[in-house]
């Protein structure tokens, strides 16, 4: 079963780089993963989340208002 993958984020530079990041790290892990976009603020909300960009992974918040290193990015995926 693949990973659900969310970027939380309202389109600002973080927010897209996360987004980028996390395409790039599930290509080097060879994870399978569907990643998904969300710009909604209501949903973001729906998270808990006050700062973008966040990621949630499977239903749970694993990063909010910051960028992860590749390499924390990778462990996250490959838990």
């Amino acid at each position: 079963m693949p990973l659900n993958i969310k970027v939380l984020g309202t389109g600002c530079p973080k927010c897209n780089s996360l987004e980028r990041l996390t395409r790039k790290a599930v290509s080097e892990t060879g994870i399978d993963a569907e990643i998904e976009k969300v710009e909604d603020i209501i949903e973001i909300m729906n998270y808990g989340i006050m700062k973008t960009p966040a990621l949630v992974i499977n239903g749970e918040v694993k990063i909010s208002g910051r960028l992860p290193s590749d390499k924390e990015l990778k462990e996250l995926l490959t838990q």
